[in-house]
């Protein structure tokens, strides 16, 4: 797993080569000794600026998203004070809509210059979603279903979509979607979102494991996987 700023920004440019077309990745705290780095997540200004510049520096460029989660800092308005204070910007980042304040870190981010992708769970955070106003003016739909059956989670893709594709079917243009399971769906949900022609996401934050079980090696061996996967599905069609 890529932690420093170096090491994440050697593992983007590997990605990269393998086939990725954008990156998401999580900032880590740079705080305390150089050979002690923490591997606590961080939304403050010193480590996004460090990280971002440390990934530019080998891939100038590559399109950089960062997760902001709220566990990440767990208060929605010390959250919004951290991206408020970055003076290195990502070009997107990625906002979990059934998270509290979720629509107001949205509007900062955009009001920033940086882009949205919006992250929904569930029906719920669809809705919410919609009420916020933004679809028009985010990158894409992250659709993420929980559930570790395919089942029950193919079951709240279709609630998500139910909720979206009215309200969608009504914008300027198109709203991709990007479907992702995780763990024990990861793979089978990439089938199916490659079969659904939706933009589909891999990475040890996903699954640490290959379709035959063994254990990755890293981000690039899952990239590729994921990449031969969908030249296959293409080449069939």
């Amino acid at each position: 797993m890529p932690v420093t700023p170096d090491d994440q920004a050697t593992s983007v440019a590997d990605c990269l080569k393998a086939g990725a077309n954008a990156i998401h990745l999580h900032v880590r705290s740079t705080s305390g000794m150089a050979s002690i780095q923490s591997e606590k997540e961080s939304l403050y200004a010193e480590d996004v600026a460090q990280t971002l510049s440390a990934v530019r520096s080998v891939s100038p460029k590559a399109k950089i998203g960062v997760s902001t989660g709220l566990w990440i800092l767990p208060d929605p308005t010390a959250r919004l004070q951290a991206v408020t204070e970055w003076e290195v910007l990502p070009d997107f980042a990625s906002v979990n809509f059934s998270e509290e304040g979720a629509t107001e870190l949205a509007k900062l981010l955009l009001s920033r210059g940086v882009d949205v992708e919006a992250g929904l769970c569930d029906a719920q955070a669809a809705e919410v979603f919609l009420k916020s106003g933004l679809a028009l003016r985010c990158i894409r739909v992250l659709l993420e279903p929980q559930e570790q059956e395919m089942k029950h989670a193919l079951e709240n893709v279709g609630a998500i979509e139910k909720v979206l594709n009215p309200a969608l079917l009504k914008l300027a243009r198109p709203l991709p979607f990007l479907l992702h399971g995780t763990e024990a769906t990861a793979w089978p949900m990439m089938g199916e979102a490659i079969s659904r022609g939706y933009d589909v996401r891999i990475g040890l934050e996903d699954t640490l494991v290959l379709p035959d079980g063994r254990i990755a090696q890293d981000n690039v061996e899952l990239v590729a996987e994921a990449v031969r996967r969908a030249i296959r599905v293409m080449s069939d069609e």
